[in-house]
This record gives C-alpha cells, sequence and structure tokens, in this order.
C-alpha cells in the first residue's frame, strides 16, 4: 500500500472521530452543494481553505494528507492551465478550488469513519426505500466497494509509475498507462468473479 489516507480510515480521539457516521455525511453533503452552488474565485479559496482546516483538525495532518493526494493536484494543474489558457483566471481559481476542496472533505469523512459506521449508516438510510424494491445491503456493498477501490488505484497507480521510472520512461505516459489499465481491469474481473463466487449480484 501507498499509506494513502483518501477511502481509509484514520484512528483518532477528535471531535471529528467521536461524531456520528450520518452527522458527518450530512455535513459533507451540506458542504458540497455549498461548494458546488455559490461561484466566484473567493468562494473556491474560502472551500480550500476550510477544508484544510479540517484536514488539520481531524488529526490525519495536512501534509501527509496533500502528498498522498498528488494525483488529484496534477488533474487541477491540468485543470488550471486549461482555463488560464482558454478562460479566466477567475473561473480557474473558482473550479480547481473547489475540486481540491470536495477531495479533501471526502478523505476527512472517510479518514475519520470507520467504514462498518459507514456502511451500518447507509443501511439505516436507505431501509425506508426497501418497500420501493431498493436493496440497504447491496447499496452498502457498492460503497465499500468504492471505498476499497479507491486506495488499490492509487497504489496501482504508484506501482506501475515508479517502475516506469526505475527503467527511465517516466516521461512516456504510455509506458506506465498501459500496465495500469491492465492491472485496473484485471483487478475488476477479480473482484466481480470473487463477488459472483460468493453468488452476489446474481439476481
Amino acid at each position: 500500500m501507498n499509506g494513502t489516507l483518501l477511502g481509509t480510515y484514520s484512528p483518532g480521539t477528535t471531535l471529528l472521530h467521536r461524531m456520528p457516521a450520518g452527522a458527518k455525511m450530512l455535513a459533507l453533503m451540506g458542504l458540497s452543494t455549498v461548494v458546488v452552488l455559490v461561484r466566484g474565485p473567493v468562494s473556491g479559496l474560502v472551500a480550500l481553505l476550510l477544508a484544510l482546516g479540517l484536514v488539520g483538525w481531524s488529526g490525519t495532518g495536512v501534509r501527509a494528507t496533500v502528498r498522498t493526494l498528488r494525483a488529484f493536484f496534477l488533474v487541477a494543474a491540468v485543470l488550471l492551465a486549461y482555463h488560464l489558457l482558454f478562460g479566466t483566471w477567475q473561473v480557474a481559481v473558482e473550479q480547481v478550488g473547489d475540486l481540491l476542496a470536495l477531495v479533501l472533505l471526502a478523505t476527512v469523512l472517510t479518514a475519520t469513519t470507520p467504514v462498518d459506521a459507514l456502511l451500518d449508516m447507509i443501511v439505516r438510510a436507505v431501509g425506508p426505500l426497501r418497500r420501493f424494491g431498493a436493496n440497504p445491503e447491496k447499496v452498502a456493498l457498492a460503497f465499500s466497494l468504492v471505498l476499497r477501490s479507491i486506495p488499490v488505484l492509487l497504489t496501482i497507480a504508484a506501482e506501475t509509475r515508479d517502475a516506469a521510472r526505475a527503467r527511465g520512461l517516466e516521461r512516456s505516459p504510455r509506458t506506465w498507462l498501459t500496465p495500469f489499465v491492465v492491472r485496473t481491469v484485471a483487478h475488476a474481473r477479480d473482484t466481480g468473479d470473487a463477488l459472483h463466487a460468493r453468488g452476489l449480484g446474481d439476481d
């Protein structure tokens, strides 16, 4: 593992760790809605500073969190360059700030909440929809697979990039993107086979 904080729980004793999972999920939904709806470069910077503050409050460490989200910073850099070249700096700051803030807020939720608590909360939240055909356990299973896949994919990306760098081929994206895609598809097939072997997803 590459020690990523995204999608994994980091034990702690902060107030964020002690808060109920449902309250944190509602707070995340509310903050995310505000971040998306409020426009302008100032709102993007404020959202990013707020998210960094919550990361620091969570006790996971701003530096460690930023280090494990390097892939997202690369995407943010491309987005920033695109808007600076073809748009305005105001839109560039707003969209990059919003993107990084949303990623950091989601990281705070998963880093301060055990996976079991998140899954129990999802089952309870989806439970009333059972009468309409919803299956809360399957929804929770899908959620857990997403959480599990995030650190796995980041690990695969880091390993393939390091392998390309060891061969002096880091300047050619094809040398590490191709094995990354192959290993990602293989991981997805293995996960599907494991679920099928347990009788999940057959109905």
